[in-house]
């Protein structure tokens, strides 16, 4: 991108925070519920009406009541205006309620809507983004949202009517004091706008900033053990201190610059108020206006004034929800670089598990000019054990990620039975193979739940049995629930060789016919890695299975063996045929196999 388009591009996000423009994405979950909607609107203006009526009520008080000296006229008045005060209430009461429930609605469908898009995301987008800033818009940004749609939008809506009817009735009680009005409300709005906009800017700035600092804290938080391990608690401690105060800093611009805007709107109409009631003593003394009339239209006055100094807050809030709805809205508008095809081709019903690499050169996209793989060519036969060995960067793990299609290859094409995977749904090349990874997750769930992530249908006994075939028995049934015991985030509570055998026991329950084992035993001891090589061997018959390896006593029986380097293949052949042909292969072989 040149940057002509980059100034475009900034010129272009400038002017949206110039404006409310992005509430706009928020309409189609608001129009879900028309009920709430009504329900939330009808007692708005009911509210508004009363509201309105009060005036009315005074001014026939102070004209008619007091001078004919009648309690039961006053006492008829202000009966009625506590039953406008009884109906005030119910309304306020139940336009909360649906405001309220109406904004609580609407955040929950949109974080759904978020969740839901960015786990469908392909890894090239985690491979830039942070997980802690993308969890901070998923709750900082849309708990803003929330207070506009609910509180805050109805407060708009409510000063804006109450605003607009005290002025109708200003001019239908004195047209004269009314144009005073007039003249002065653009005095109040032009600056409003103004204040506005920094308003809007320094609240996604501070919005920006914390989401960095949230960034900063998740990854300290997921690596406590790391941190103390190296005595680096005061360097996190300090640096996230450093961040909570740039963070306390954009807070306090935004804050400052709203502020402002609430002094400068709220003094100025109540200035103007008191210059127009100033003119209206004088016109009662003139004997121009009676004393009620004035006393009606000072009421209207400063409905009308309250409700332009509510707006003037209302705005504030209203600018930092629409910061955090650009916000979100750029989440939900990133496209993922891997999606199923338009026209997708059906996987044939015939399942082989034959996986063919044509040609395949690939770089990750946050790195474009490190190739690695280069012009890569082989293929594995249904049911064919095949090994992947070579020094790290050689791009062995890279194979996985481009067979499970997390990312296309530059050029060329890898096959699975025979059909292009970027022709194939995503879900169905993922329902054909199996991983077990060498950094394993585990999920804060359960031992079973653990076992049975990826497989729905799958029974108590058969995560059972899985279990046992992958040695998780041993451990799993010391604990106080067996295998209904929860392990902790991360699984923090187990061994990285039990977190390996979970794992390994997810792969061999998810029961597919391509089986993606990545350093699968590494975690291991001597001896569990001989009992859980013997589960692996009985679960890779009859399977085609890609092994990559480091520790070359676990693929000896494998059917043949690629070795890797740079990106290319540069030797192929058994265990036997490669340690002799004194290659890369062998001088491993004999690292690891002298005595």
């Amino acid at each position: 991108m040149n940057k002509e388009t980059d100034v475009a591009t900034d010129k272009e996000k400038e002017q949206k925070r110039a404006s409310l423009s992005p509430l706009r994405t928020l309409f189609p979950y608001i129009l879900r519920y028309p009920k709430l909607i009504i329900g939330a609107g009808v007692f708005l203006l009911l509210a508004a009406a009363t509201t309105l009526t009060l005036p009315l009520a005074v001014r026939r008080v102070i004209d008619f009541g007091f001078s004919s000296q009648d309690p039961e006229f006053i006492n008829s008045y202000f009966t009625f205006l506590m039953g406008i005060a009884i109906v005030l209430g119910i309304a306020s009461a139940m336009r909360y309620y649906f405001v309220i429930l109406l904004g609580e609605r609407v955040i929950s469908d949109l974080r759904s809507d978020v969740f839901t898009h960015i786990a469908r995301l392909s890894p090239s987008f985690y491979d830039v983004n942070r997980s802690g800033e993308i969890i901070s818009r998923l709750t900082a940004d849309t708990t803003q949202i929330k207070s506009a749609v609910g509180a805050t939008a109805s407060m708009a809506l409510r000063n804006s009517i109450l605003c607009l009817g005290a002025i109708v009735m200003m001019f239908w009680t004195s047209w004269t004091l009314s144009l005073f009005v007039v003249i002065g409300i653009p005095i109040v709005v032009i600056p409003l706008i103004a204040f506005g906009r920094a308003v809007r800017k320094r609240s996604r700035n501070a919005q920006d900033t914390l989401a960095d600092t949230m960034g900063f804290a998740s990854e300290a938080i997921n690596a406590t053990r790391t941190l103390q391990a190296f005595n680096s608690e005061d360097r996190a401690i300090g640096r996230f201190s450093s961040a909570i105060e740039d963070t306390f800093d954009a807070a306090k611009a935004a804050i400052t610059t709203r502020a402002a805007l609430t002094v400068f709107s709220i003094s100025l109409v109540f200035c103007g108020v008191v210059g127009i009631l100033w003119s209206g003593a004088h016109s009662v003394l003139e004997g121009d206006m009676s004393a009620g009339t004035l006393g009606q239209f000072l009421l209207y006055s400063v409905l009308a004034a309250g409700s332009l100094g509510g707006l003037s807050e209302v705005w504030g809030e209203l600018s930092q929800a629409s910061g955090a709805a650009e916000r979100l809205s750029e989440l939900l508008n990133e496209r993922s670089e891997i999606e199923d095809p338009v026209n997708p081709v059906a996987l044939p019903e015939n399942v082989k598990g034959e996986i063919e690499f044509k040609s395949v050169s690939f770089a990750y996209p946050t790195r474009p000019n490190a190739k690695i793989l280069d012009d890569l060519s082989f293929s594995v036969k249904t049911g064919e054990t095949v090994a992947i060995v070579g020094p790290s960067g050689a791009g062995k793990s890279t194979l996985f990620s481009l067979v499970l299609r997390f990312y296309d290859p530059s050029s060329g094409q890898i096959l699975i039975d025979g059909v292009d995977v970027k022709e194939a749904l995503l879900h169905d090349i993922r329902s054909r193979a199996a991983i077990v990874p060498q950094d394993v997750t585990i999920f804060a769930a359960s031992v079973a739940e653990n076992i049975a992530f990826g497989s729905n249908e799958a029974s108590d006994e058969d995560i059972k049995q899985a279990g046992k075939s992958a040695l998780v028995e041993k451990f799993a049934l010391d604990m106080d629930d067996g295998y209904d015991s929860e392990i902790g985030e991360r699984g923090v509570t187990l061994s990285g060789g039990q977190r390996q055998r979970v794992a390994i026991a997810r792969g061999m329950l998810k029961n597919a016919p391509i089986l993606l084992l990545d350093e699968a035993t590494s975690a291991l001891d001597a001896q569990s890695e001989k009992l859980v090589q013997q589960a692996l061997d009985r679960i890779m018959e009859n399977r085609t299975t890609l092994i990559i390896a480091h520790r070359l006593s676990t693929i000896l029986k494998a059917d043949r063996i690629l070795v890797m380097d740079k990106g290319k293949i540069i030797e192929e052949g058994t265990h036997k045929s490669l340690s002799e042909a004194n290659g890369m292969y062998a001088n491993l072989a004999k690292l690891q196999f002298q005595t």
